[in-house]
């Protein structure tokens, strides 16, 4: 896993800017804020592959491998990468364009990517097929 220079050039999932409430003791974006994101990203591709609800049910794997800060719009990239019977799995790749307080305003880099499992749920929250494409 390397740092990029420049974004995917796929849509994202998902697009936000952390603030300051997101931080850790050492000033940087809380890991924990960064895992609720990737869940949300996640669960947005696997819920649309499903057509339908979803629920998490493992995360597979989990790497940081740079901080974000403050003001860095972070961008979550969610592919479903398997379907079972029931459940998906999604791969999760996070971006951040630094921002202007930065030492480098507009670098790109890969900060995190992530594999999470989902599982296709009915409207009584019971396990159900994941439809045919």
């Amino acid at each position: 896993m390397t740092n990029q220079t420049q974004l995917p050039s796929r849509h994202a999932t998902l697009r936000l800017v952390p603030m300051p409430r997101d931080t850790n003791a050492a000033g940087d974006i809380f890991g924990g804020w960064i895992m609720s994101q990737v869940d949300i990203a996640g669960s947005i591709a696997a819920s649309r592959r499903a057509k339908g609800r979803v629920v998490t049910v493992a995360v597979n794997a989990f790497h940081f491998v740079a901080p974000v800060y403050v003001n860095d719009l972070v961008s979550f990239y969610a592919d479903v990468i398997k379907v079972g019977h029931t459940s998906l799995t999604v791969n999760v790749e996070v971006y951040v364009e630094r921002g202007l307080r930065s030492p480098k305003p507009g670098e790109v880099v890969k900060v995190t990517e992530a594999v999470l499992t989902y599982v296709a749920v009915d409207e009584k929250r019971q396990k159900r097929p994941v439809p045919p494409e």
